[in-house]
């Protein structure tokens, strides 16, 4: 199997981050954003995704955090891109449904090459901590973007605004790992009719 690791900055007025990823890790996870509560639920993503992933970020966070929120969504969706590769021999899709508590969210992703994002979470507060919730849609949309994927993301129950980003991005997280696992039966070909994705 290919090395899937990749590393990608980048680099604005706004922002400059690094972000290294290992598609076929352990779920190792490093972090310094400035952004506490989305440190904790990268963390997800990795933990749960078996994805060891090495994210330095700084940005204007005097003025908010609008711009590392969203440029960190943009750069890991680019690292994803890159580490993936041709995506021959991957499942392609990958779902998740994960509880905490009241709270249950429902992640589906497809490694299509069309990006598409479609997001419904109810949030019943506007902010997490500090970070508006707001913000959440930046990174996802980023990520779509950047890493050519569809994403469908539904909380479908929820109470408590940390619960209901926590099972989103834990889900996430499940629904990358199944997405990105190598397919025995797929033997090295596209999971694609057209040849290519």
């Amino acid at each position: 199997m290919a090395d899937r690791q990749a590393r990608v900055s980048r680099d604005t007025l706004e922002t400059q981050i690094s972000v290294a990823v290992n598609l076929d890790g352990s779920g190792t996870f490093e972090a310094d954003t400035g952004v506490p509560f989305l440190e904790h639920m990268l963390d997800q993503i990795a933990r749960h995704g078996l994805i060891d992933m090495k994210i330095e970020a700084k940005g204007d966070l005097h003025i908010d955090a609008h711009h590392t929120v969203e440029d960190l969504g943009i750069t890991l969706g680019q690292a994803f891109d890159k580490a993936v590769g041709d995506k021959k021999g991957i499942r392609r899709y990958g779902h998740a449904y994960v509880p905490l508590d009241e709270a249950l969210s429902r992640v589906v992703i497809d490694f299509s090459g069309r990006p598409g994002l479609h997001m419904d979470i109810p949030f019943t507060r506007t902010l997490i901590g500090s970070l508006d919730v707001e913000l959440f849609g930046e990174f996802f949309q980023g990520f779509a973007n950047h890493a050519k994927v569809t994403l469908h993301i539904d909380n479908l129950k929820g109470k408590n605004a940390h619960h209901q980003a926590e099972t989103v991005f834990k889900a996430f997280g499940r629904a990358l790992r199944m997405a990105l696992e190598m397919d025995e039966r797929m033997a090295g070909q596209m999971p694609s009719t057209k040849g290519c994705l």
